[in-house]
């Protein structure tokens, strides 16, 4: 009986609608005008991305985008590291940039490397982080102030563009060992070395030079300007 009820309530409630849509439609009918349909909503599949959107579905894919990422943000740092050298007013520090540049050309070889292992292409992708960093860089490259101030604020700069290095090139090479990529991993490995010594080469410089003198700024030109 409870089934019986049940589906003669679902019957009327359908005959209802079916009045109602026709009550509607000639409404719209003597006003000239067609009736308005209902749309349906539909769900996309979870999987469907939006375009633009790069797809993430594996560790394997976020390896290769992690690549993409360092790869565009060396070449990005090619171009940066002869202006840093050239603002810089230590020569310690300009020859610590200038060896950098070298070693970061270097980088890029390994990654073409790691990138020949895989098969895969090293095109379409822009470091936003690293072009944020350098053009926070670019700043105070153009700003006015003592010498050894700004190799301190040139300093900073410097370090984190290498932590964000160290902390990229940190994930792939562990992305590497875990996917079987022995070679690449050795590859980074070597790159993430180097990025971590030029890190200590920088707050070695800091510590023991720059950080100093700019300290002693204030009163080197309080006494210059007293005589």
């Amino acid at each position: 009986m409870v089934g019986s009820w049940r589906a003669l309530s679902v019957r009327k409630i359908f005959k209802r609608k079916d009045a109602h849509s026709d009550i509607l439609s000639r409404f719209f009918s003597v006003a000239g005008a067609s009736a308005p349909r209902v749309q349906q909503l539909v769900t996309k599949p979870e999987t469907e991305r939006k375009k633009g959107n790069m797809n993430l579905a594996t560790l394997k894919e976020l390896y290769v985008e992690e690549l993409r990422d360092l790869y565009n943000a060396e070449n990005q740092l090619i171009k940066a590291l002869p202006k840093m050298a050239k603002g810089a007013s230590s020569d310690e520090l300009k020859e610590a940039f200038e060896k950098h540049l070298e070693q970061t050309k270097a980088h890029v070889q390994r990654l073409e490397q790691v990138f020949e292992e895989l098969g895969e292409k090293t095109k379409g992708k822009t470091c936003q982080a690293m072009k944020g960093l350098i053009e926070e860089g670019s700043e105070v490259l153009k700003a006015d102030g003592e010498d050894s101030v700004l190799d301190a604020a040139i300093i900073v700069a410097a370090q984190k563009v290498e932590h964000y290095e160290i902390a990229s090139y940190g994930s792939v090479r562990t992305f590497a060992q875990l996917l079987g990529q022995d070679k690449s991993a050795e590859l980074l490995q070597q790159t993430l070395d180097e990025e971590s010594e030029a890190n200590e080469l920088l707050n070695k410089l800091a510590e023991d030079i720059v950080n100093p003198e700019a300290l002693m700024e204030p009163e080197l030109a309080s006494a210059s300007s007293g005589r």
